[in-house]
């Protein structure tokens, strides 16, 4: 009987490579630490199939993990509301929450917060396409139904009140205040006020969590380059796991374009971690942080 395996190795292939360059190897060094030819690890490399006591050493010698390299534990997530349900779903079992997203977390966003983000997200539908009238009905349906899930999430975690580390980056922010509360720059200029003044706001409050330090909340202030994607990092007794997002709710959001994962892959968990801990130890907190906002909201 023949069956077909689950493994993609042309898949597998790429991922060696990329691990190979990235430890900085040669094929030969792969080779004599395996025992075998150059020949044998360029072909692994373009797909021959790898027997799976070959794919541990690998990920031994390349200090990766099989998960890795196999390409496994991983969620993808194209759609946005189901990226953003499990989310939610992930935020109803952790015990502590550490995040970055643009320009806040929206779990420590006002009230007003999601009004806006409505119609930001709005303001982003594209202009003038020649989409039907349905499908841009289906679109604003979308956008509301992403509402109703991040107003769950906000209530949740207002009700059990996990804790909650959150990176904010300075630049993010001075770019987030400049720009304000919009989905689109082309907007009345007297709309654009009030929305910088909405963005204004929004930063006074994450100063104030700074100042007043909350029991569950802990909020840094990095003044550094941010992670080009956002993340969360659910954590728990049992594990934890970590959610990456190319999607932005805050100025200029996008929801409609990119792929978002979450792994529970160790490797991926344990980096994150040391990174968020490099960030947080260089990262401004309490009154020192809420007094560098204050400057920023000073500025003319």
């Amino acid at each position: 009987m023949n069956l077909s395996s689950s493994i993609d190795y042309a898949a597998l292939g790429d991922r060696l490579r990329a691990y190979r360059l990235g430890a900085s190897l040669q094929a030969e060094d792969v080779a004599e630490s395996l025992g075998v030819s150059r020949a044998v690890v360029y072909r692994m490399e373009k797909g021959e199939i790898v027997k799976i006591e070959t794919v541990e050493r690998l990920a031994q010698l390349l200090g990766t993990s099989m998960a890795s390299l196999l390409g496994v534990e991983v969620e993808y997530y194209a759609n946005f509301l189901s990226f953003f349900e499990r989310m939610r779903q992930l935020e109803q079992g952790a015990d502590r929450i550490m995040a970055h997203f643009e320009p806040i977390s929206l779990l420590l966003t006002s009230g007003d917060y999601l009004n806006y983000l409505r119609l930001m997200l709005l303001e982003t539908l594209p202009q003038g396409d020649a989409s039907s009238q349905s499908g841009e009905a289906v679109r604003v349906k979308e956008i509301d139904q992403l509402v109703q899930i991040l107003q769950e999430r906000k209530a949740a975690f207002a009700q059990r009140r996990p804790g909650i580390v959150s990176l904010v980056g300075l630049r993010d922010l001075e770019r987030f205040l400049h720009t304000g509360l919009v989905g689109r720059l082309d907007l009345p200029e007297a709309l654009r006020k009030e929305r910088i003044q909405a963005a204004r706001q929004e930063i006074e409050r994450i100063a104030e969590l700074m100042e007043s330090e909350p029991m569950h909340v802990q909020v840094g202030l990095v003044d550094d380059a941010m992670p080009s994607s956002t993340f969360q990092l659910f954590q728990s007794a049992s594990r934890s796991v970590l959610a990456l997002s190319p999607f932005r709710l805050g100025e200029l959001p996008n929801v409609r374009n990119g792929i978002a994962t979450v792994t529970a892959s160790p490797e991926a968990v344990k980096l994150y971690e040391q990174m968020i801990e490099r960030l947080w130890k260089a990262s401004y907190k309490g009154r020192a942080g809420a007094e560098r906002l204050r400057k920023l909201l000073a500025r003319p």
